[in-house]
């Protein structure tokens, strides 16, 4: 028998949808959206976008920006007790706090 793949989207069909009022082109602003290292930030990923996406395991996730690379953000998140690094770019993170990031 053949195994079954597991790709990257297994099992993430609710996770990866966009809600009624949330359908379409996502705004510009939450793209051009500028961090800085030291800020927390939210990992709110965007189905509508394919690059910079983290893995769906991070989906509601909370890190911190460590630095700029390129185009996306190296974020430093705990998953079970260990520390991994993740590349999103700023489609995919939302600021922790006050300030409103698109």
């Amino acid at each position: 028998m053949v195994r079954k793949s597991k790709g990257f989207k297994n099992h993430s069909r609710q996770k990866l949808k966009k809600g009624d009022r949330e359908r379409g082109l996502t705004s510009i602003a939450r793209a051009i959206t500028r961090y800085s290292p030291g800020d927390m930030v939210h990992i709110d990923i965007d189905p509508g976008e394919h690059r910079g996406m983290p893995h769906p395991r991070f989906q509601g996730t909370t890190g911190e920006v460590v630095e700029e690379r390129g185009r996306g953000y190296v974020v430093e998140v705990r998953d079970h007790g260990c520390v991994k690094t993740l590349t999103c770019r700023p489609e995919h993170l939302r600021l922790q706090g006050n300030r409103d990031a698109g």
